[in-house]
């Protein structure tokens, strides 16, 4: 089962009547929100359906510790129990099963287990120090085969004995190595040399033919030649055939900037290697091979087929960068850009990528279908394998102006072993499609609605999704037939965070959360109904307050965008709020969706809201373009412009507070972390004296100093774009500083480090600006983890809004420092 980024939540239908919006019973103070999350309660996690489809198990952490317990919940009766060491020992874990149904397998620390499920009776196949993963029954299912990192095995049922499917090596056969000239000339002339050599030949015949005789012997060393590095290997589950990613030996990634640890166990300072800078060098491009495990031969299998390869998408901004390279007299510079004759790709990962590399087998091993990305970011490509032609016939090709999403990205076969379906935004919004190969492909959902997280149930007659159907907030799982129909929805929590089938595919285990609520577990039959719900694992000092509850607001967009959603938080009597000051929260991650009523990733910034409304502010949480949750044209508005639309989007946003809640305009403050500590500073530089106010907690100041992966999504590569990073840097801006700014940091972020922010910092002192502070956390990486720093950070930005937003008079103190 895979984990669901939460995004996208909305009230739980069974909400308890403390969330409806009045004043809480006992104030709120900053060192409550801000202490150990524990005092909240924990979240339901990971669960999963034991092997016989009459209990679920789920973790929790424990209090005072990282660790999780494992539960068992009995379905029928909804009793739940936390296992002890002897009885997680004894559990089942994650299972896949055998095409009949008459057997399971899973993973228990590590190894692998197999299960008859008729009798229960349970071995433990594998006891290793390795960690074995992705075991699969063989198409034929007299066999089970499992992997330990990149080596794969072959566990015979009947026998108990387990043997690599094959043991590979990157290099040239050394004994297939022909003598030159040279050594020719040697053999001729000496006749012990003739009799070594024959010797070792007829040795050699003679292992080739009792390793042929005998199936019980460990296959020999099959050598691929001297072809790169390995990166991902993919057995077919009949066995013949083996997939091979490589990538370019020794290929280095550049260098790479350090943060410095100042508190230490040993009191000196330490150094620490973090990521490269954008641009600095694409990531390694890798190559496929075809194994046959058989005939012992191998193909590349050359991508110079797929439609646009040799296209150059970003061939405009190339001669632009060219030319203004040779104007200045850089020429080594300008021929570095040229572009290539064919584009590199990657073997891009599924959307939770458990280790396949972006390789789907058939179940019976008689299909492949492998996707590949330009490591342009502008094109994505489906594509199958021809055996006997050992080439790939591309099945999909997505191209995007701006840059191919990294969710949307599942992909997989039908139970007829030869129907392809796949994930594309292709609309604009991701849905789900099929296609036998070579044929033309059926959309089987369309609409202005994502899905993800397609699972196909095990008979394959049903494929279960992630959707957003009824409002862009609101997401539960919906159906609908594998070869194509209606579309239904199955869950009614709107907020619904996860989901399992269980194994005869007749329930599901759902994870559902709400504004206040963690995620907790229910079930509920597959087709629809009544859920039984197991689980309550919030304390009861959280829940029994009377948080506010967030109202989903509309925020007409005043330059074309349409709507804007968002979360508003304001006192129970409407009328309240006029002549109040406002507040509004930017989310981070860029392409994250956090307006919605489900449990939030800022849910300290959510008590912090409620905090706010006690002292007398309303509360604005804005999803500006580039958010999660809304199509890919709301995604890619920020393509190259980074901070614009976004700026567009929160300017609308403090215009409806005035319009619709009386706010007074000189009284309005900001602020938000990572990619909303970036709008923060944006916000005050390139629109000085729209915000009273704003924090930036551990911002991007320049995006030429960010990682590559999210980067060169959006904004190219800085030698090739430099129009593009100087648009979307705060640091480019950093003259028209005029209101008061606050920026917080992690000093060991590995992420954004702390450097972005003390560039900017040393930017201001020289052009003498006023009103701007910087705290900094020795140790605190890019999300904070110390209840201590949490609480430091948001008295400080409190003690900020308090001065410079809340009064009506323009303020002259400083912030408390």
């Amino acid at each position: 089962m895979r984990r669901m980024i939460l995004a996208g939540l909305v009230a739980l239908a069974t909400a308890p009547a403390a969330m409806a919006q009045a004043p809480a019973t006992a104030s709120l103070d900053l060192e409550t929100i801000m202490a150990n999350p524990e005092w909240i309660g924990a979240a339901v996690e990971s669960p999963y359906w034991s092997v016989d489809g009459r209990s679920l198990y789920y973790s929790l952490k424990q209090d005072g510790s990282k660790v999780r317990d494992l539960y068992r919940v009995d379905v029928a009766s909804g009793q739940s129990v936390k296992l002890t060491p002897e009885a997680v020992a004894l559990a089942d874990g994650p299972a896949v099963f055998d095409r009949n149904h008459r057997q399971a397998a899973y993973i228990r620390h590590g190894d692998v287990f197999l299960v008859e499920l008729a009798t229960g009776r349970r071995v433990q196949v594998t006891r290793t120090p390795e960690t074995e993963s992705a075991p699969r029954f063989a198409a034929d299912g007299r066999s089970l085969q499992y992997r330990a990192g990149n080596q794969w095995y072959v566990y015979d049922i009947t026998s108990g004995v387990a043997a690599p499917a094959a043991i590979l090596q990157l290099a040239d056969d050394p004994q297939a190595k022909q003598p030159d000239a040279l050594g020719e000339d040697q053999l001729r002339l000496f006749s012990t040399l003739r009799k070594i050599k024959a010797d070792k030949d007829v040795q050699r015949t003679n292992d080739d033919a009792l390793a042929a005789a005998d199936p019980g012997r460990a296959p020999k060393t099959l050598y691929l030649g001297d072809i790169g590095e390995l990166v991902d290997t993919e057995l077919s589950p009949n066995g013949r055939w083996m997939l091979v990613v490589t990538q370019p030996k020794g290929y280095k990634a550049g260098k790479a900037p350090e943060v410095t640890h100042y508190v230490t166990d040993s009191g000196y300072s330490e150094q620490q290697a973090t990521r490269t800078y954008v641009g600095r060098k694409d990531p390694a491009p890798q190559s496929l091979l075809l194994v046959d495990l058989q005939s012992r031969k191998s193909w590349p299998l050359k991508t110079d087929s797929l439609p646009g390869i040799k296209d150059d998408p970003l061939k405009d901004l190339r001669a632009k960068a060219i030319a203004a390279l040779q104007k200045a007299g850089k020429g080594d510079d300008a021929k570095a850009l040229k572009a290539p004759e064919q584009r590199a790709v990657r073997i891009i990962s599924n959307a939770d990528d458990g280790g396949g590399g972006g390789i789907a087998w058939s179940e019976d091993g008689q299909n492949v279908a492998v996707q590949l990305r330009a490591i342009d970011n502008k094109d994505r490509w489906i594509a199958t394998v021809d055996f006997d032609k050992h080439a790939l016939l591309n099945q999909q090709r997505l191209t995007d102006n701006a840059w191919i999403n990294w969710n949307f990205n599942d992909f997989g076969w039908l139970k007829d072993n030869r129907t392809l379906w796949y994930l594309s935004e292709e609309t604009g919004w991701s849905q789900l499609y099929s296609k036998v190969p070579g044929g033309k492909a059926k959309a089987l959902t369309s609409g202005k609605f994502e899905v993800s997280h397609p699972a196909l149930s095990e008979d394959g007659q049903w494929f279960y999704l992630r959707s957003n159907q009824t409002a862009p907030y609101s997401y539960d799982v919906y159906r609908l037939p594998a070869t194509g129909g209606e579309l239904s929805r199955v869950t009614q929590y709107q907020g619904m965070d996860d989901f399992v089938l269980s194994p005869d595919g007749k329930q599901l285990g759902v994870l559902h959360s709400a504004p206040y609520v963690l995620s907790q577990l229910a079930v509920q039959d597959a087709a629809g109904g009544t859920p039984r719900d197991f689980t309550n694992t919030m304390k009861s000092a959280f829940s029994s307050r009377a948080w506010i509850a967030p109202q989903m607001v509309s925020v007409p967009s005043s330059h074309g965008a349409g709507t804007i959603w968002a979360k508003y938080y304001g006192p129970a009597d409407t009328a309240a709020a006029a002549s109040r000051p406002a507040v509004i929260f930017v989310h981070g991650a860029g392409y994250l969706q956090n307006v919605t009523s489900g449990w939030s990733n800022y849910f300290r910034e959510q008590m912090f809201h409620n905090l706010l409304v006690q002292q007398g502010y309303v509360v604005l949480d804005m999803d500006y373009r580039a958010s999660e949750g809304y199509g890919r044209d709301w995604r890619t508005a920020i393509y190259r412009r980074m901070g614009h639309p976004e700026l567009e989007d929160l300017l609308d946003g403090k215009a409806w507070l005035v319009k619709n809640h009386g706010v007074d305009p000189k009284r309005v403050g900001m602020y938000g972390g990572s990619y909303g500590g970036f709008m923060t500073i944006m916000a005050l530089l390139r629109a000085p004296g729209e915000f009273a106010a704003g924090s930036a907690l551990r911002p991007v100041t320049d995006w030429a100093t960010y990682n590559h992966e999210y980067t060169s999504n959006i904004l190219n590569e800085p030698q090739l774009d430099p129009e593009a990073y100087t648009t979307s840097s705060p640091i480019e801006y950093a003259d028209k500083l005029q209101d008061a700014l606050l920026i917080q940091h992690g000093l060991i972020d590995d992420n954004v480090l702390a450097s972005d922010s003390i560039r900017l910092y040393q930017r201001f002192i020289e052009l003498h600006k006023k009103n701007f502070w910087m705290s900094l956390y020795p140790m605190e990486r890019h999300g904070f983890v110390h209840p201590d720093s949490w609480y430091d950070e948001y008295r400080r930005i409190d003690e900020l809004f308090e001065t410079y937003v809340k009064p009506a008079r323009q303020a002259t103190p400083a912030v408390t420092q």
